[in-house]
């Protein structure tokens, strides 16, 4: 499968921006679709995942700012990031794979396919 970002941009903090992640086909049932993103100097992190099995994840800095859907016509996920900090500043990538889980407020992924990143710019 192959993944396409989009949506990513220059905001203010406290603005919003809608990422798109399409997919080449249609999403599997068993399919786990997540959002990850990686700041400069930092290691990669999960954001946050939608699955059949486990609804939706999302880590602990994101929690109730953030929000993750699917259009299955469009083979589509969406990330809705609202109250934008700067530290959310990053290329965001989405990813399909096996499984999403958050432990200790950290999401964990275990994923297959990434597409390419889109960045994510918040100014103070």
């Amino acid at each position: 499968v192959q993944l396409q970002a989009s949506g990513g941009g220059l905001v203010q903090t406290g603005g919003s921006l809608k990422l798109s992640c399409a997919a080449s086909r249609a999403f599997l049932k068993d399919d786990t679709i997540g959002w990850f993103r990686q700041a400069p100097g930092k290691e990669r992190e999960g954001v946050s995942c939608i699955s059949d099995d486990d609804g939706n994840t999302y880590a602990d800095s994101v929690k109730g700012r953030f929000t993750i859907s699917r259009d299955n016509a469009k083979n589509t996920v969406y990330l809705q990031m609202n109250n934008l900090k700067p530290e959310d500043t990053a290329v965001y990538y989405c990813a399909t794979g096996a499984f999403c889980t958050v432990v200790g407020g950290t999401l964990l992924g275990g994923m297959n396919y990434w597409g390419q990143g889109t960045q994510v710019t918040v100014s103070s």
